[in-house]
């Protein structure tokens, strides 16, 4: 709930505005039987024709009040709920883009997506009904009370007896619903998590022909999130029911008494029609009253859930920048460095290598070996649990995160390109000018074919660049990493698609860059056999380091990728 009102605290005039409205509409809407009991009781029996018009216009006008002034007020309800909305997801899309690999790993990518997306839409629905229904229920209720007991004492005390008793049962309800609501949201991160490990593989799956699988996959977690809203929904509708029965049961005694009062000379009828109209008012007001409590508990939920996140990017600490770069160190040392993931096993053992300005280092080893998890730790996306990453002479925890990695052009092995130009995805957000865009694609070998296209670089690409192919795709990306011009650059098995006579000249084209220090993860010999340093890995230690020449006649790993490459390694 701190959360919310720091998130509506800059909407707190216009809130304020719309509430106002919304009482004085309130209180109107309460005038309306009381004006009809004035008129039946006492205006009808002047017989006063001109009395009955002004008391009917009265009416007539406060019914119109009430209509417009509810108007205007969800319309500021909505403007409200819309901008507190927009500020909770634009600060929780911050937290999601900031937020450390290993927190990113611990909350996943599907829950940070429902969150993004249910949960702020939860949020937006509580804080929308709340300013239309949450300020005119509780008024209609307590104003209903007021009144009626101002018209006959004896009969509100029916409803003063009844009222308790489904104000303590909305609250258990509400009360044991808030968890339920809890694990629904969380079987909506396992119905993301499928839905979109399958947008993504579609192609795999339709060529595997695994779709009736795949289904059932998703059925099975369509059905886990139904079962979980099945079981918020049963114990939250239990309320209605109850509610609706404790509220007949005083609506009869109400009848009963009134008709006896009637009877006996002690209330007048249009009294008694008025108190039913407040009965009915205030069973309303009860009935809103329990929806708003389910939305709360789905609110709740999802602002914890949302609030989450937020607090872990809050909490992160700064990073303390201390020292200066050294031109003259190496550009890049690990200093016995080891690392893992979930804290059991070690990814990285005791890593240890120094490379100076403007070499080359060329990691390669079988899958699984660590040879990614090395340069995540370079860039810092994680820290080191023990030794040193060094860039320039100085530990990478005490650069700024941001001044860190604008050293770096990267290309991961699981890159993405997005539905733009071919500019826009080399340039990548970037004040990066035509010119320079062009050259980073003439050194990726891209231009040869960007060019052909009729558009050239403003050529459009689909989403994950499925109108071009793999090899082309690759130099792309890579034109995205030189574009920047970095001190270091990382390519991940980023030539995996590439023939060997083009990866041969991009190999070519990047070592005229002498300013830049390049290092190469990949599987193939071809590819890091220049190289003035080459890490053999296996199950996360370096086996064996040094040259081509040198690991040829050393490493006997080394030595057999290379023989069983034979054929395509050395074509060039």
């Amino acid at each position: 709930m701190k959360m919310l009102l720091r998130y509506l605290r800059p909407s707190f005039r216009v809130m304020s505005f719309g509430l106002t409205v919304k009482v004085l509409a309130t209180l109107l809407e309460l005038m309306l039987p009381y004006i009809l009991s004035h008129i039946l009781d006492v205006v009808v029996p002047r017989h006063s024709v001109w009395q009955i018009l002004l008391w009917g216009g009265a009416m007539l006008l406060a019914a119109l009040g009430a209509y417009f002034g509810n108007v205007i007020a969800n319309r500021n309800a909505a403007r409200v709920a819309r901008d507190t909305s927009r500020r909770i997801r634009h600060d929780l899309f911050h937290a999601t883009m900031h937020l450390s690999a290993r927190d990113t790993d611990r909350f996943t990518i599907p829950s940070l997506e429902s969150r993004l997306t249910s949960d702020t839409y939860n949020v937006h629905h509580f804080i929308g009904m709340m300013q239309r229904i949450g300020v005119r229920a509780p008024m209609l209720l307590l104003g209903g009370m007021v009144i009626t007991l101002f018209l006959d004492w004896r009969l509100a005390l029916i409803m003063l007896a009844i009222l308790p008793l489904i104000g303590i049962s909305v609250f258990v309800i509400a009360r044991r619903g808030l968890p339920l609501y809890a694990k629904t949201q969380s079987a909506v991160d396992g119905m993301v998590r499928v839905v979109r490990e399958d947008c993504q593989g579609v192609r795999v799956v339709k060529a595997l022909s695994r779709e009736a699988y795949e289904a059932e996959r998703f059925d099975g977690a369509n059905r886990a999130l139904v079962g979980a809203e099945r079981r918020a929904g049963v114990l939250m509708a239990a309320s209605q029911p109850l509610m609706s029965v404790l509220l007949h049961v005083g609506l009869s005694l109400v009848i009963g008494l009134g008709a006896v009062f009637v009877q006996g000379g002690f209330s007048a009828p249009g009294r008694i029609i008025a108190f039913m109209q407040y009965f009915t008012l205030m069973s309303t007001a009860m009935s809103i009253v329990t929806r708003i409590f389910a939305q709360y508990s789905k609110c709740m939920a999802s602002a914890s859930r949302i609030g989450e996140v937020i607090d872990t990017y809050a909490n992160t600490r700064d990073t303390d920048v201390r020292g200066a770069c050294d031109e003259r160190a190496p550009h890049i040392v690990f200093e016995n460095v080891s690392f893992s993931y979930n804290g059991r096993r070690d990814n990285l053992k005791n890593i240890s290598f120094s490379l100076p300005r403007g070499g080359t280092l060329g990691v390669i080893g079988v899958t699984g070996s660590g040879k990614t998890t090395l340069t995540r730790l370079l860039m810092r996306f994680y820290d080191a649990d023990r030794g040193r990453v060094l860039v320039a002479g100085r530990d990478v925890r005490d650069y700024d995160e941001k001044d860190l990695r604008a050293r770096f052009g990267i290309v991961m092995q699981n890159d993405f390109i997005y539905a733009d130009t071919v500019a826009e995805n080399i340039r990548f957000g970037r004040e990066i000018p035509d010119e320079q865009i062009r050259r980073a694609a003439h050194l990726a070998q891209a231009a040869e074919f960007i060019e052909q296209f009729p558009e050239k670089y403003e050529h459009p690409l689909t989403s994950k660049g499925t109108n071009v192919s793999g090899g082309q795709r690759q130099r792309l990306l890579i034109a995205r990493a030189l574009a920047g011009e970095p001190e270091i650059l990382i390519l991940d098995d980023a030539s995996s698609a590439l023939d060997y006579r083009t990866d041969a000249n991009l190999r070519a084209a990047i070592k005229t860059q002498t300013h830049t220090t390049t290092v190469v993860v990949a599987q193939r010999v071809s590819s890091v056999m220049h190289a003035d340093l080459i890490l053999v890995m296996e199950e996360g230690a370096v086996i064996a380091a040094g040259t081509h020449e040198e690991l040829l006649a050393t490493c006997s790993t080394y030595r057999e990728i290379s023989e069983s490459q034979m054929g395509g390694a050395f074509l060039e």
